[in-house]
């Protein structure tokens, strides 16, 4: 069962990043396990700076894209937000199944807190989902790849947090 477990989460190495191919056109884009272990990095910065629950939230980063493993990278332009929160779901309830009870029972409620995004610890793995999508279409856009100005204003709408604001703008005026 766990052998199972670490393949999916393995599958994410060979899952990339659709927005990156659909609005830029690159071909061969980074994984969503390349974003997840980036974002997560940042996670740990950013929890230990601001004292929250550092070990929920890397934990949560770890697990958010997890059952893209399954569902591919998918864009609200191939799918809405509420089918596809469903669809994760039952994804991700299968994948957690090859777990131990205690930590299938722990990962699905981290899950669930994260998308239900209303503790700090959701809002700030959610922040930084789009603070990590900006740095990488800077780096992009550096690269010579297409117009990033839509995956800036996606961050600018959805970045609350007022330290998160301030790396924004940093980013985004590199």
């Amino acid at each position: 069962m766990l052998l199972d477990f670490f393949n999916t989460v393995a599958n994410l190495k060979n899952i990339p990043r659709q927005g990156w191919i659909d609005k830029l056109g690159i071909e061969k884009p980074e994984s969503v396990s390349d974003h997840t272990f980036s974002m997560t990095i940042m996670a740990m910065i950013f929890s230990d700076l601001q004292r929250l629950d550092t070990l929920k939230i890397l934990k949560m980063s770890l697990l958010h894209d997890l059952a893209e493993s399954v569902t591919g990278d998918m864009t609200p332009s191939q799918i809405s937000k509420e089918d596809k929160a469903v669809l994760e779901t039952q994804h991700m309830t299968e994948i957690l199944k090859n777990l131990p009870s205690e930590l299938e029972r722990e990962f699905l409620e981290l899950w669930h807190e994260f998308q239900q995004n209303l503790t700090p610890e959701s809002r700030m793995v959610h922040e930084l989902d789009k603070l990590e999508m900006v740095l990488q279409a800077k780096i992009y856009e550096k690269n010579g790849f297409g117009e990033i100005k839509s995956f800036l204003d996606s961050a600018q709408n959805q970045i609350q947090n007022i330290e998160l604001k301030e790396w924004l703008r940093k980013i985004i005026n590199q």
